[in-house]
């Protein structure tokens, strides 16, 4: 399912991030061809108002029957050296042709030498339109990109041409260089978000995992009580003749074991209610130091019950920022489980002191102590080392989660270290 899951956001990332560099590129490219087209325009303009230009006069012009050369010029196009004001505009490589009305070629004019083959050629190239005040187009001949420009005239056509293939190579390579910067964008986007896919659908995967195991837990926890309640009733039908006074064992039982549910049902209510922030507990500054008192003095005579030393150290007027009902239920269950889990005669203690600004709890046993692997999870939901333990003890294992999700709400810290063989600290931190 999450492999499904993550794949689909791949596709949708990935089509979603194509279609967006498609357009980005498509617009980029017309912007440059528009401009590259507008370039090559004003150029053809320039070096066709320059053959309009009485260079006549002075140069003679290349005809069908023969050619009469203009002095050497460089490539390009700046003629003679010192300069040739009769010359074509610089950077343009050029030539021009006038037909007559007819369109037959009548004569030729270029500083190059050309065979006398290539302007019949390049004048079969050009779209013939009459009547079209300067209609341009471009072609390509022998490999090579011209662009022309048609002034029609009382005598016929004069089509100038320039090479453009400086211009075409620059519109040619960016179409490949956005393919091959796209594809390499599309290989790394696709590995990023693979990555992140993976690291969002994580959390999702945990919280789904842990609701698996939630209600396999809660289903367990209430399996058992059920299974005792049902046994014990069928043990009273199978005796209704017999006195309540002989029964009374079996009803205690289920009487038990109906708290025992009542109070599980209670915890999982609880932590829904926090959990879905519905509580309404108002939070103001009130005196940790007395509440950690208070609890201690509720807990003192099951701690002499059970004969377990009991050591205190607690520094007097430090305030916190909370709900003081919710946090005393914290240190409840921490006090409480230290003394459970405390070996035959040990010993608990407990301390409340400040630290830089916080102010930190910590409860301590002597006992078996928490393995490592342990220490990350005992916050868990229904999490215990040791479930038949527990259950002797009377848990089914959601005080610690109880006490975490309080603390995350007061926007504290809970952790616990341990040395197993030795006991186990629980600490928490508040402001």
């Amino acid at each position: 399912m999450f492999k499904k899951l993550r794949n689909r956001f791949l596709i949708v990332n990935l089509v979603s991030i194509s279609i967006m560099m498609l357009v980005a590129f498509a617009t980029i490219y017309i912007i440059t061809y528009q401009n590259v087209q507008r370039e090559t325009n004003m150029e053809l303009f320039k070096v066709s108002d320059f053959y309009h230009s009485p260079y006549n006069s002075s140069k003679k012009p290349r005809t069908d029957e023969g050619n009469s050369g203009n002095p050497p010029s460089d490539a390009q196009g700046n003629g003679a050296p010192g300069g040739d004001p009769n010359s074509p505009p610089a950077r343009s490589v050029s030539f021009m042709i006038k037909t007559d009305s007819e369109w037959k070629l009548t004569e030729t004019h270029s500083k190059f030498d050309m065979e006398d083959t290539f302007y019949p050629e390049a004048l079969q190239k050009v779209d013939k339109v009459d009547n079209v005040d300067r209609k341009t187009g471009q072609f390509t001949l022998d490999g090579t990109n011209w662009a022309y420009v048609i002034d029609p005239s009382s005598e016929g056509h004069m089509i100038v041409f320039i090479d453009v293939t400086a211009q075409q190579g620059i519109l040619t390579n960016l179409i490949y260089t956005f393919a091959i910067v796209g594809l390499i964008m599309l290989i790394v986007i696709y590995f990023l978000s693979r990555y992140f896919a993976n690291r969002s659908i994580t959390p999702v995967k945990e919280a789904f995992e842990k609701q698996k195991q939630f209600i396999a837990d809660a289903s367990h926890e209430l399996k058992t009580p059920l299974a005792i309640i049902n046994t014990n009733t069928d043990v009273l039908l199978a005796n209704r003749e017999d006195t309540i006074e002989n029964q009374a064992k079996w009803l205690h039982y289920i009487k038990s074991e109906t708290e025992r549910m009542s109070g599980l049902t209670n915890d999982l209510l609880y932590l829904t209610q926090i959990d879905d922030s519905r509580s309404s507990m108002i939070h103001a500054k009130f005196n940790m130091s007395d509440a950690v008192e208070t609890i201690i003095l509720t807990m003192e005579a099951v701690i002499f019950e059970k004969n377990i030393s009991l050591d205190y150290s607690i520094e007097p007027q430090l305030m916190v920022h909370g709900n003081s009902e919710q946090i005393k239920q914290v240190i409840l269950i921490l006090l409480d489980n230290a003394v459970k889990y405390s070996r035959a005669k040990g010993s608990v203690n407990v301390s409340l002191k400040k630290q830089n600004n916080d102010v930190v709890l910590a409860v301590s046993n002597t006992g078996e102590g928490i393995a490592a692997e342990h220490l990350d999870r005992i916050f868990d939901r229904f999490y215990r080392t040791d479930a038949s333990r527990a259950r002797k003890h009377g848990g089914h294992g959601l005080g610690l989660a109880i006490a975490r999700s309080i603390v995350e709400q007061h926007k504290g810290e809970i952790y616990a270290r341990s040395v197993v063989g030795e006991g186990a600290t629980f600490y928490v931190r508040l402001s």
